[in-house]
């Protein structure tokens, strides 16, 4: 084959090689917003410019969780000793809205102080990968992820137990870890009976289940709220949207509301304002 040829050949090898590597990842810029999600696949950070959270002062009924994860996130955006922190319990009782609505509280009273990224569930195998790029940053992070647990089959928490305390790097000192969960132990108790059922050394199996959320230096609970709580949710949406409607109306559709919904919790009250709201010609965001 003549010289010439092989070159060409050889040219386009390399242009063929080339498209299937994979794309470098890129380096996020953690001072270009205040919030991000994290795109496995790409391995790209993708700012958040407006986030979807409530202001702090309209999270009624859970004021020691509040207060409780509010000063543990200050002393972390002050650079001091903070811990990682499980908001576990009942679903809609506002462990998310508050995680968003304390970073955004923070922000706006010293902006810049701290960034929040979210990692989805399914991500968590590329937390390594993550922590990586956060670390390269001198940027104080929250790094947040929704509805976790792990069910039958998931060895995905043992990387994440050595993340968060026991692994070589650990977790980096500008980064701080809050997940959401409906489980106290993130696993079913299916699962964790199973292991105690079927393992060699029951206790043992279960503890390597358990030990994830001990991790967690610091716990909150989340639970069903009484009816005066949710009475008192409904009202401090009504009073800070300017709602123009009487108490004695409200209350009774909000009971009939919370009964054919089953519940009475954070995310009950925010829908039921939102069906009032819209019932009164009301925009509200």
């Amino acid at each position: 084959m003549p010289e010439q040829d092989i070159a060409e050949l050889l040219g386009r090898i390399a242009d063929s090689l080339e498209r299937l590597a994979p794309v470098s990842a890129t380096r996020a810029d953690l001072d270009a917003a205040d919030a991000f999600v994290w795109h496995a696949e790409q391995e790209y950070l993708e700012p958040v410019t407006n986030v979807n959270r409530l202001d702090l002062d309209l999270l009624q009924g859970i004021d020691q969780q509040r207060e409780t994860l509010y000063e543990n996130t200050m002393r972390f955006a002050e650079g001091l000793p903070a811990n990682n922190a499980l908001l576990w319990g009942a679903r809609g009782c506002g462990k998310s809205s508050l995680v968003k609505a304390v970073h955004g509280d923070i922000i706006a009273k010293t902006p810049g102080k701290v960034a929040l990224v979210e990692i989805h569930r399914e991500d968590i195998p590329t937390l390594p990968r993550l922590l990586s790029f956060l670390r390269e940053s001198t940027r104080r992070t929250i790094l947040y992820c929704d509805d976790l647990s792990f069910d039958d089959g998931d060895a995905s928490y043992k990387s994440l137990k050595a993340i968060l305390e026991g692994g070589i790097e650990g977790r980096p000192d500008n980064v701080i870890f809050y997940a959401t969960s409906n489980r106290r132990h993130l696993m079913p108790r299916n699962m964790i009976e199973n292991e105690r059922s079927t393992a060699i050394n029951p206790s043992e199996a279960v503890e390597e289940k358990v030990s994830l959320s001990d991790r967690f230096g610091l716990w909150l609970g989340f639970h069903n709220c009484s009816q005066d709580t949710f009475f008192a949710m409904i009202a401090g949406y009504v009073d800070h949207y300017g709602l123009d409607v009487a108490e004695e109306d409200w209350r009774a559709q909000a009971i009939e509301w919370s009964v054919t919904r089953g519940a009475r919790s954070g995310r009950v009250a925010w829908q039921f304002i939102q069906h009032l709201a819209g019932s009164l010609g009301v925009r509200i965001s």
